[in-house]
């Protein structure tokens, strides 16, 4: 059997999902692509899947999101790291708010066949 090819697109659409989850406030969309020992680290501290899901339940985090210079670092068939900038407005800003610009790091992996986000770090970019 080949060995599944890991393409950039891919991952970008695993990533995409969560800021979907972001853009509709839906918690529940965004639980299911994180794994069960998610962890974030962001400027605020360490985040687990249960606290990364909870503002979503009062609606909307982003307006719109952009994933920009996207690369992926493969680490095995079953573990890849998405890397890029995100461009994105937050869901309460003004309609003339200047765009968020971070780099992320998200670790996925792929346990019995789904591939689900298990570590993800933002850094603001200057």
């Amino acid at each position: 059997m080949q060995p599944q090819r890991l393409t950039v697109d891919q991952f970008i659409a695993l990533e995409s999902q969560v800021w979907d989850a972001f853009v509709a406030g839906d918690a529940e969309a965004d639980a299911r692509v994180l794994a069960d020992n998610f962890i974030g680290v962001y400027s605020t501290g360490f985040t687990g899947k249960q606290a990364h899901c909870a503002p979503l339940r009062n609606g909307p985090l982003a307006r719109r999101y952009e994933i920009r210079d996207p690369q992926i670092l493969v680490l095995s068939e079953s573990l890849v790291m998405l890397l890029y900038l995100a461009v994105w407005e937050r869901a309460n800003g003004s309609s003339d708010s200047v765009p968020e610009k971070m780099y992320i790091s998200s670790l996925w992996q792929n346990a019995d066949g789904h591939w689900k986000n298990v570590f993800s770090q933002d850094t603001k970019a200057g």
